[in-house]
Parts: structure tokens; C-alpha cells; sequence
């Protein structure tokens, strides 16, 4: 395989690990998610500013990707309020879903046939998820906020692929660790404006404009640092030479990760049975089998 496509594999898994501890964060930190996910971005902002500094690129090309880091942190959001609503293991197993309505959105935006082998994966991930967890109703509400996180996710690994392809003009001369700044940057100012219109649906009796202080900050900061902004730019650098599809599908892993921390370091109270191992299975082997298809499709093309 081409040297460039092997180390796009290998810092897209150095990203999924790191994704792997953000779930626990979700625990951890006991702010609410929109104030938590306010704090994570201004603080992934002030890490990468020192080293990306504010290139000049235009306003308008600020404003597009301002747009996509508003999808992210829409996404975090959500995220974040379906493991309050539930547990880490329904929140990150719901995140799987990703895949499966990437196959669905990516063909639509990029003009191009639904694939049906992209499908085949995605049920096989679905299925996983089918069998790691019976949809019990007193996750109800956890799973849709759930599976509405993993529908935005999906929107914003597609459009970033649209707008960081090397066939846009208006984007392809601009770096990663500038496309992340302005993403994260851009996507507060976004998700500062978007926290008042999500309370008004999901209206609570926590107090949300909190100064993080103790734990709550340590975890912010680490947060920050390791699981947005170096992930994030892990997670941009793979998008650059491999499809939406394979980076959303192949963050599938994630959940796996996640829900083993969280056994470990929460004690969750769900026995792992069979079914649980058979559910890993076929997601490793959904993942296997795209990482697989892409890199023989490379070699023959």
C-alpha cells in the first residue's frame, strides 16, 4: 500500500483512540453538556492558537468552516446529553451509527450512487449494536438524543470531506492545523448562539454559566488538549486521503474502547454475556472489511 495511505490509517486509529476517552469525560465532568462542551472548545481554541496563530484566509472561507465546527459542537452536545440521559456504554454505542447514515448522506452530497457494499458494513454495525444492547426503555430518551448526535456527526464528516476535498478550490491550499483553529473557533461562536434554543427543548434545573474550578477543570483541560484538538487534527489529516465513509465507519471502534473503560473504570452493572462479544465482533469486522476494500481499491487504482 502507498506510503501516504498507510500513514492516513495510522493517524486516523491514533485518533479513534484518543476518541475512546471522550465518553468518559461525559461521566466525569459534572457540568451540563452544553456548558461542558462551551468549555471545551474555548479551551481547544486557546491550546491550538499559539501554535496555528490567525492566518489570513478570508471571510468568507472562515465563515464556511465556522459553519462545520457549529455542526460539531452541535454534535457534542448531543453526545454528551444522551450519556446524561443514559450511561457512557448507550451514549458511545448510539455514536456507532455514524456510519450508517454517512453511507446514506455521502452519495447524495458527492452526486453519486448509494452503495450497497457501504450498506452491507453499516448493517453489520447496526446489528453489532443490535446485539451489545436491547433497546430498553428506560434509555429511551438516551438513545434518540443518541442517534440524532450520530446523524449530525455524520453531516459534519460529510460536509468536511466536501470542504476540505482537493478538488475545492476555495480550500485546498489551506492547512490542517488552520482548518481545525477556525473549525473549533468558529464553532463556539456557533454552539454560544445555538445553547439558548437548546434549553428551550431541553430545559434544566442545573445551573449552567459555571466557572469550572477542581476536577471539573482538570478533566476540561485534558479534555481539550489530547481528545479535541489533537484528535481533531488527526481526524482532518485522515479525512484529506480517505473517504468520509472509511474514517466514519472505521470510528466505529470507538465505542468498543469506550464501553471497556467504562466497565473498568465506572462499573456500569451490565454483565458481559455472549451476545456482547458477538455485537464487538461484527463491528471489528465492518471496520476490517471497508480498511480492507479501500486499500485494495488504492492498489488497483
Amino acid at each position: 500500500m502507498h506510503e501516504i495511505m498507510r500513514r492516513a490509517f495510522f493517524i486516523l486509529h491514533i485518533g479513534i483512540l484518543l476518541a475512546g476517552f471522550t465518553g468518559l469525560f461525559g461521566r466525569l465532568i459534572t457540568l451540563h453538556e452544553t456548558t461542558l462542551v462551551w468549555y471545551r472548545m474555548l479551551f481547544a481554541s486557546l491550546c491550538l492558537l499559539p501554535f496555528v496563530g490567525l492566518p489570513r484566509i478570508g471571510l468568507y472561507r472562515i465563515v464556511k468552516i465556522s459553519l462545520c465546527g457549529g455542526l460539531l459542537g452541535l454534535h457534542w452536545i448531543l453526545f454528551y446529553g444522551s450519556i446524561k440521559l443514559s450511561n457512557v456504554s448507550i451514549g458511545t454505542v448510539c455514536f456507532a451509527l455514524i456510519g450508517f447514515f454517512t453511507a446514506l448522506i455521502e452519495p447524495l452530497v458527492f452526486h453519486r450512487r448509494i452503495s450497497k457494499t457501504d450498506l452491507l458494513f453499516s448493517c453489520l454495525t447496526l446489528a453489532g449494536i443490535l446485539c451489545i444492547f436491547s433497546l430498553d426503555a428506560r434509555y429511551r430518551s438516551g438513545i434518540i438524543v443518541g442517534t440524532t448526535s450520530s446523524f449530525v456527526a455524520a453531516i459534519y464528516s460529510v460536509m468536511g470531506k466536501k470542504m476540505i476535498s482537493a478538488d475545492d478550490s476555495d480550500m485546498k491550499d489551506i492547512d490542517s492545523r488552520t482548518t481545525l483553529l477556525y473549525q473549533i473557533l468558529g464553532g463556539f461562536i456557533v454552539v454560544s448562539a445555538l445553547i439558548p434554543i437548546y434549553l428551550y427543548f431541553f430545559p434544566t434545573t442545573q445551573q449552567v454559566a459555571v466557572i469550572p474550578t477542581g476536577s471539573n477543570l482538570f478533566y476540561l483541560i485534558t479534555l481539550a488538549s489530547f481528545c479535541t484538538a489533537l484528535l481533531y487534527l488527526c481526524y482532518i489529516i485522515s479525512l484529506r486521503h480517505l473517504s468520509a465513509f472509511t474514517v466514519s465507519l472505521s470510528y466505529n471502534l470507538e465505542p468498543i474502547y469506550t464501553i471497556v473503560l467504562a466497565f473498568i473504570v465506572f462499573g456500569e452493572g451490565r454483565e458481559v454475556g455472549t451476545s456482547f462479544y458477538i455485537g464487538i465482533s461484527l463491528i471489528v469486522v465492518s471496520v476490517a472489511l471497508q480498511t480492507m476494500r479501500t486499500i485494495i481499491t488504492k492498489q488497483v487504482a
